[in-house]
């Protein structure tokens, strides 16, 4: 099943974390479509809340599907043999039961059936003894059947390498496949040891990649939130506020001076000089923005304005020293800057939205003054 999350619920204050997954409902007229949400604590909702025990009843008598009844099945790929089969076992009651438990221990952090499977293989990576090996298949089918190919993410192999280790020597693999044998559980072995050389080789080439990548965690991110009504004066000790385009501290560009980035923003924006002067000399920085936005822009102004707003910033970091060590002060932190008074193309407003390129020219100006320093 397809689960999705995340989502909640809330007991006495307490948040319980959840995923859900679409089900087949039985009411008056037939079966219809519904979510079924599983909580870290073990309950489900899906009209009513239960536990898995009710799960597995609804499931038994048929309150609680996983297809539309009503709906013909469709056709099982041609049989192959069953050892070699590379498409999953048909989703049965008791497999999806598991999932749901999968599900439940996953939202609490701990390992799934296919961790522990993992967990499993390593150990017998170590010591490949026979005990090991069977606490593999007792881990293996410990899986839903439906989820087995998966579970080793190998697309051309599936899981039939753990196929062939959990037979026992001198038996069928699958039922119907070749008599494993010794020789053929070494090949299993070689081939977890072959992957785990390739993840290293991997995680070394990338490493040489990526060596200009800090070697520790960086800093917290930090987010600049928009003030309404602002200040017109700066105050005695400035905080992170001060980077914010809406703080007073007046700077030089081009030979002109502007009260703040947004008086110097909207200004050069503009295409009548007459205009650029109402903006520059607007009271507050409210004003100087529904200026800006009410008159006529340069030709190509969307082409030219993230260059001016990386302009501009710096002239306003490089002329106030103070204002530059707070922005150096916040290290190597990713800068979320807020806001609904600047178009979203400036502001960061969550996933899907905003693409923060204040926040982003921030960082680019605090790399320029680090290098200065040095």
């Amino acid at each position: 099943m397809a689960w999705k999350g995340p989502t909640y619920r809330l007991v006495d204050g307490e948040r319980i974390d959840g995923a859900w997954c679409h089900v087949w409902v039985k009411g008056y007229s037939g079966y219809h479509m519904d979510d079924l949400v599983a909580y870290a604590d073990g309950l489900i909702r899906c009209g009513e809340t239960f536990d898995l025990e009710e799960l597995r009843r609804r499931l038994e008598s048929g309150k609680v599907a996983l297809r539309d009844p009503e709906r013909s099945v469709p056709e099982r790929p041609k049989q192959t043999p069953r050892w070699s089969a590379r498409y999953p076992e048909p989703i049965t009651n008791e497999g999806f039961l598991g999932e749901v438990g999968d599900e439940i221990e996953a939202l609490n952090g701990r390992p799934t059936t296919s961790k522990l499977c993992w967990e499993a293989i390593k150990r017998y990576q170590r010591e490949p003894t026979e005990d090991n090996r069977l606490l593999v298949r007792e881990a293996y089918l410990a899986i839903p059947p439906h989820k087995r190919v998966y579970v080793l993410g190998d697309m051309d192999r599936q899981d039939i390498p753990l196929r062939q280790l959990v037979t026992d020597i001198g038996e069928p693999v699958g039922g119907d496949g070749p008599i494993a044998t010794a020789e053929m559980h070494r090949t299993v072995l070689e081939y977890f040891n072959a992957g785990d050389r390739g993840v290293e080789q991997s995680r070394e080439h990338y490493a040489v990649l990526y060596a200009d990548d800090p070697v520790k965690a960086g800093a917290a991110a930090i987010t600049l939130h928009e003030r309404v009504n602002p200040s017109t004066e700066p105050p005695e000790h400035p905080d992170l506020w001060a980077l914010r385009n809406e703080f007073p501290a007046p700077f030089s560009y081009n030979g002109q001076t502007y009260p703040t980035i947004i008086h110097g923003y909207w200004a050069v924006a503009a295409a009548d000089r007459s205009d650029h002067d109402r903006i520059r000399d607007a009271a507050t920085v409210h004003d100087a923005h529904e200026t800006g936005g009410r008159c006529a822009l340069r030709p190509n102004w969307a082409m030219a304005r993230t260059a001016v707003m990386a302009d501009l910033l710096r002239a306003k970091f490089t002329q106030h020293p103070e204002l530059a060590e707070i922005l150096l002060s916040t290290a190597d932190a990713r800068i979320s800057y807020t806001g609904i008074s600047e178009s979203p193309f400036w502001t960061d407003r969550g996933p899907g939205e905003g693409r923060n390129w204040v926040g982003r020219l921030l960082e680019l100006i605090r790399a320029e003054l680090a290098q200065s320093d040095k």
